[in-house]
């Protein structure tokens, strides 16, 4: 038998109702509140008996004697589940239209105006993990002398980002600056569509000074990328503090800020995820128990139809979370067909 199932249509009309109502007012909310509000047809003695059964089975919970209902991770779930439908006004929707309208900037500004944005729109902290660099490819590689025995490597990548690595020759492997740009155009034949990581040193040209600079230049680039890892951008964290009533201690939401400053558990909490599409985590079905008072709302972004990274919204489960689910998809479909482009 299906949650659905379980519920009668009065119910789950109830449940919706109260988490409405206790996503707006923050207070719990009794079953006079919900009589007077919603056109069930029924008495508040009706509604009563129904809200004693929904605290029955979990949905609900009494957080003092004679006061209403708040919902349950298990209430909220039902509410996720049953009565989101991702859609944004139309006033919103223009703002991220908008936004990424305008948004032609480096990747890292980007991906970092993009967490704050997010944060405005849904009055929540927000989180943007930057592409995986190893499923980028090589577009092009550029070779530029700093000095006569030092040269910068770049590489422009299939997902927006560039790569620089200062590169030291030898005295005896220096080359001029004709070479410099002929080895350039060599390696972004050889390169083109290869993962930084795997990347190799091109064909021998038959210039041993010119070789040997290609092959540092490979060994270069290729150990920045192993050691490369997903960027995190967090947007709006000082909203946690402000929302601090409704987590039940001040140290809930220290602890959840700690949490953000940890790059790599953020972009491990996320990994995870990225391949369920738009996703809700409520409360107790988060494993990490910083996060146990939370609801993380989230969903990957693709570029050129490959998953490159993800877009969140982190806060209290009582989330509006009609909106949140809408802003994320709205916002990570936007931010993937830019940097598709």
């Amino acid at each position: 038998m299906s949650e659905r199932e379980h519920l009668d249509e009065r119910k789950a009309s109830i449940l919706r109702a109260i988490v409405e109502e206790y996503v707006e007012t923050a207070e719990p909310v009794g079953s006079a509140t919900i009589a007077r509000s919603r056109d069930l047809g029924v008495s508040s003695a009706t509604v009563r008996n129904d809200m004693t059964v929904l605290e029955r089975e979990g949905y609900l919970v009494q957080p003092h004697t004679s006061a209403g209902r708040i919902p349950t991770d298990l209430g909220y779930r039902f509410f996720v589940d049953h009565f989101t439908n991702p859609n944004l006004p139309l006033g919103q929707r223009r703002a991220v239209s908008d936004f990424f309208t305008r948004a032609h900037r480096a990747l890292e500004d980007l991906l970092n105006e993009t967490s704050q944005f997010l944060a405005r729109i849904t009055d929540h902290a927000a989180v943007v993990v930057g592409p995986q660099p190893d499923a980028a490819r090589v577009r092009s590689i550029q070779l530029v002398s700093l000095q006569p025995n030092l040269l910068v490597a770049v590489a422009v990548m299939s997902n927006g980002t560039v790569e620089k690595e200062v590169v030291s020759l030898e005295r005896d492997h220096e080359i001029d600056d004709v070479q410099l740009a002929q080895l350039g155009r060599l390696l972004t034949e050889t390169l083109q569509g290869e993962r930084l990581a795997a990347v190799a040193a091109p064909p021998p040209t038959g210039d041993p000074h010119v070789d040997a600079v290609a092959t540092l230049v490979c060994g270069a680039l290729s150990a920045r990328a192993a050691d490369a890892s997903e960027p995190v951008y967090v947007g709006g964290a000082s909203r946690l503090a402000a929302e601090g009533r409704a987590f039940s201690t001040e140290a809930s939401a220290s602890r959840l800020l700690e949490l953000l400053e940890h790059q790599v558990v953020v972009v491990s909490l996320v990994r995870n995820l990225l391949d369920h599409g738009v996703t809700v985590r409520i409360g107790a079905e988060n494993q990490r128990a910083e996060l146990r008072e939370c609801s993380l709302v989230l969903a990957p972004y693709t570029i050129e139809g490959d998953v490159a990274g993800t877009v969140a919204v982190l806060g209290p489960t009582r989330m509006d979370y009609q909106q949140a689910l809408a802003a994320v998809a709205a916002v990570s479909n936007q931010l993937g067909r830019l940097l598709s482009g």
